[in-house]
């Protein structure tokens, strides 16, 4: 049987809208979102108590000029390098505009391995924060944010450190940084990356 030019655009217009409702049906990987776009961490640096870039984060709960003698409270700072991809790596209808992503904030989170985690006794309270930082598709953007707030340190457990007066009670916690945004469609989008970070009032 033959079938009309109409009728043959109208079933490969139907095909074609089919094959885009499933690119946009639910993305495991960014938490069940609506978004064709995933958000990946490549990288998360932290700073080193000598103020050197590292894979680490050394808090010192109360800075001490060395050459003044001065001392002062100093929030800690992170970078994080992300980069978006397609979940549909070779997309019929080439890559969407669209499928950018623009971050909005992120949140840490402290855990520790030995499984006291209050926080405000064992760890410091989680926090948020803001971001406002386009994030283009197979591009790579490069973000700094807080990781230990000032206030963090003048409240339990860190401030503990300055108080017992003893190096020892140093503790290491890892910090779970979550970043998300949205596609350009308003679709949301999370990714989720980790960094140890070792609280101590460090020798200047």
């Amino acid at each position: 049987m033959r079938h009309s030019p109409f009728f043959t655009r109208t079933i490969r217009v139907l095909v074609l809208s089919g094959l885009a409702f499933a690119l946009a049906a639910c993305n495991p990987l960014e938490n069940e979102t609506l978004s064709m776009s995933q958000l990946i961490i490549l990288s998360l640096r932290g700073i080193d108590a000598t103020g050197k870039a590292a894979d680490y984060v050394q808090s010192d709960v109360l800075y001490e000029n060395s050459t003044t003698g001065v001392t002062s409270i100093i929030a800690d700072v992170a970078t994080a390098s992300l980069t978006a991809q397609m979940l549909d790596p070779d997309p019929i209808t080439g890559v969407s505009p669209y499928a950018d992503v623009q971050l909005t904030g992120y949140t840490v989170t402290f855990y520790r391995a030995d499984g006291h985690n209050t926080p405000g006794v064992d760890v410091p309270y989680p926090f948020e924060g803001d971001l406002n930082t386009l994030v283009k598709v197979g591009s790579t953007a490069t973000v700094g944010f807080i990781i230990v707030r000032e206030s963090a340190k003048q409240e339990s457990p860190l401030i503990d450190i300055l108080q017992s007066g003893s190096r020892a009670e140093a503790f290491t916690a890892t910090a779970q940084v979550d970043f998300y945004g949205h596609d350009l469609t308003g679709a949301e989008v999370k990714a989720t990356g980790f960094i140890s970070v070792t609280f101590a009032n460090y020798a200047n």
